[in-house]
């Protein structure tokens, strides 16, 4: 099997098997995103992925325990297509204990609650949803597409299906401007998920990328990182989430932070408050990787 461009997958994917149900992002136009841009977005010949599990199977049936489904949303091919898939899945990798992938707010929305239910039926146990904002002004400057209560109702029709949910947002999306909006929002949207898990990103600027020309044109002014500690602090503050994991754990954070909300919420606070009071160290600047 070969690889199409480059391949992004989320951090607890690390040790996964990666298979390119399609390629690229069916949306694409993230003002702050580059992952997918060399691609244009479709879906592979469903053939062409079933040989790619029949190959690798070959060697490697009872080693694989998690696969992931690739690219930026493999959720969004039809369901019979993934069913396919995931039944080649469990013919072939009687070992594998979980499947996941990617999901748009778009796929999500698209699928009925019938289509997903299959889909957990048939061993997609877990979605990996981008909300990056619940602040419906930052989600529009952004061109993410979709409102926050659309995203929202994605992630809750996944987890109706039985699904588990992890929900990504991004600290600093918001810029000076929008900070304490972009926190509010952002927690408002996430409680009302009650996602499993919660991991929090930071903004880094990519070339070539529409945030990129407004920073520079000073429309967009960054975060520093005493700001997006602050704004951690009152996004942790405001979540209601029992039993979500949080994580704060990428390259591109400067503090690392991880916890089960809502019991770990004070124990979070109090890291952030340590590193706001210059006692913990962070990820000098150079280092950060989105």
């Amino acid at each position: 099997m070969q690889y199409y461009g480059d391949v992004y997958r989320p951090p607890s994917e690390a040790k996964s098997l990666i298979i390119q149900a399609t390629l690229g992002c069916s949306h694409n136009t993230c003002a702050f995103c580059t992952m997918y841009r060399e691609k244009r977005f479709y879906n592979r010949p469903l053939n062409d992925v079933l040989e790619d599990l029949r190959e690798i199977a070959g060697q490697y049936a009872h080693a694989v325990k998690r696969i992931f489904l690739a690219d930026g949303d493999a959720l969004i091919r039809k369901t019979d297509d993934l069913v396919a898939i995931l039944d080649e899945i469990r013919r072939l990798y009687p070992v594998c204990e979980r499947v996941t992938s990617y999901a748009s707010p778009g796929s999500l929305l698209l699928k009925t609650e019938e289509d997903l239910k299959k889909l957990r039926e048939h061993g997609l146990t877990m979605v990996y949803l981008g909300l990056e904002s619940g602040s419906d002004e930052v989600l529009k400057l952004m061109t993410k597409g979709f409102t926050a209560d659309q995203i929202v109702e994605g992630g809750l029709k996944a987890k109706r299906a039985g699904m588990q949910l992890s929900v990504t947002a991004i600290a600093g999306l918001g810029g000076k401007k929008m900070t304490k909006e972009h926190a509010k929002g952002t927690a408002r949207a996430l409680s009302a998920m009650n996602p499993d898990y919660v991991g929090v990103l930071t903004l880094e600027i990519h070339e070539g990328t529409p945030l990129q020309e407004w920073v520079e044109n000073g429309s967009f002014e960054l975060l520093d990182s005493t700001e997006v500690l602050q704004e951690t602090r009152s996004l942790v503050e405001q979540l209601d989430c029992p039993g979500c994991v949080f994580r704060m754990n990428h390259a591109s954070n400067y503090l690392m932070l991880g916890g089960t909300l809502n019991e770990d919420r004070e124990s979070l606070l109090k890291q952030i408050d340590s590193a706001l009071a210059g006692q913990t160290k962070l990820r000098p600047e150079w280092s950060r990787r989105f």
